[in-house]
This record gives C-alpha cells, sequence and structure tokens, in this order.
C-alpha cells in the first residue's frame, strides 16, 4: 500500500492545485517514484488511497496504466481516516488475499534508497513484522528493547513515554506487517486512528520489529523548500 491521501499542506502552493501525490519530481511525480520501486522489487499489485484531489490521482493511474502495476483505489474523499484507519480501510478491499499474506506499506512523500527485497526477505526469515528505522535526529522516536521488539514510543523534546522506553530509532514510514498484525488491525473499533498508536496498542500481542536498513538513505519530501534538493536526492537513488 502507498499512503497518499494526505493534504500535503507542507507543500503548498503546489498542492493548492493538485495532490500530494503528484507533485512532479525529476520529470515524476512522487507517486510514480513509488510505484516503480516497488514493481523494480517485484510487488505489483498495489492499493493506493486518496483524499485531496482524489480523481486527479486516479486520472493519473488509469493514464498510466498503473505504472506497470495493477493498482487499486481506496477513497478516502468522504473523511481522511490517518495511517491506521486508512490501512484498515484499504485491506477491506480485498480481504481474502491478506488471509495469509504480509502487506508492505509506505509513504508516497518518503524517498530512500532501502532495498525492499531484502525488507522482504526479513520478514520471511521470521515471519514477524518489520518496522524500517534508522537513527537520525529527530524529537519523536519508536522505543525497542533488548530483543529489538517494539515497546514504546517517545518524544525527546517534550518528555512524553507511552509504553516502555528503550533503544531510540526513527521509524520511515514503511513497514511489512504480518497477517496476525492485520487481523489485529481489522479488529480495531473505531475508523480514523495512526498506525503507531495501533502498533502501540497491539506490541504485547504481536511482535513487531526494527529493521535497521544497511548504508540507508532517506528523505521526507514533505516541505517546499527541499524540491529542489529532493530533485537531486532522487535522481541519486
Amino acid at each position: 500500500m502507498i499512503f497518499a491521501a494526505g493534504l500535503g499542506t507542507r507543500l503548498k502552493p503546489l498542492t493548492d492545485t493538485m495532490p500530494k501525490a503528484l507533485v512532479p519530481l525529476a520529470g515524476k511525480p512522487l507517486l510514480q517514484w513509488q510505484v516503480e520501486k516497488l514493481r523494480d522489487a517485484g510487488i505489483t499489485d498495489i492499493i493506493v488511497n486518496v483524499h485531496h484531489f482524489p480523481d486527479m490521482i486516479i486520472d493519473a493511474v488509469r493514464a498510466n496504466k498503473g505504472w506497470g502495476c495493477n493498482i487499486t483505489i481506496s477513497d478516502e474523499r468522504d473523511l481522511l481516516l490517518d495511517t491506521g484507519g486508512g490501512l484498515k480501510k484499504a485491506i477491506s478491499l480485498n480481504p481474502n488475499s491478506l488471509n495469509a499474506n504480509p502487506l508492505l506499506a509506505c509513504n508516497v512523500d518518503i524517498l530512500s534508497n532501502i532495498d525492499l527485497r531484502a525488507l522482504v526477505r526479513a520478514y520471511e526469515q521470521t515471519g514477524v513484522s518489520q518496522l524500517v528505522v534508522s537513527e537520525r535526529d529527530t524529537r519523536r522516536y519508536l522505543c525497542f528493547d533488548v530483543q529489538n521488539r517494539l515497546c514504546g514510543w517517545t518524544n525527546i523534546k517534550t518528555g512524553e513515554l507511552k509504553g516502555k522506553d528503550g533503544r531510540h530509532l526513527a521509524f520511515s514510514g514503511c513497514q511489512i506487517l504480518s497477517p496476525e498484525v492485520l487481523a489485529l488491525l481489522k479488529e480495531m473499533p473505531q475508523d480514523k486512528f495512526s498506525l503507531i498508536d495501533f502498533y502501540l496498542e497491539i506490541m504485547d500481542k504481536a511482535p513487531l520489529k526494527a529493521y535497521v536498513p544497511a548504508d540507508y538513505r532517506m528523505m521526507d519530501v514533505g516541505k517546499i523548500d527541499q524540491i529542489e534538493q529532493a530533485e537531486v536526492f532522487a535522481e541519486s537513488l
């Protein structure tokens, strides 16, 4: 799944006339960068959620024949559901396919050099959900115990801590989730919630492990003043 429903407020004024997913970067929209990365890793069945200028995304997918992938649209135009609610709705579109299969989910506006095939192998070797994280400076961190399992979340600026403290690693907006975790997601009573809150709620029921890619480089294309820098970064991948 590609999370593409966000309002893209930090990319104004570009997102006053287009969805964040279609903001051009080095000659290609952000959505195309993500679809092609998944396609190159052998992943061709993709769900994309939409909310802001949804018809523009739908039209782009159709016009480009999904960039070689089978893309299903999860329509959130009536209500933006956040990452957890968005994923819950998306997996309800084709529930039978998820009974025994993991799901890889990523943000449309985060570019990286991650080897997705290696991430999939890490899941296949353990059967445990993998959260892509890295050692970088930020305010909010996921916390992991000595077994590399998620045990909490913290904001080091405010001192807020949910769960237990542990090794601080920054989340990268990419994850591969087991059928066990997806089943718990489907049971969530609310429709709108964040994935991080969901992870903290279920971490004692189902393991979620840190996945730290080797030689990892990433960039959040979330701010208008970072577009030129992001274009250089994208072309280096």
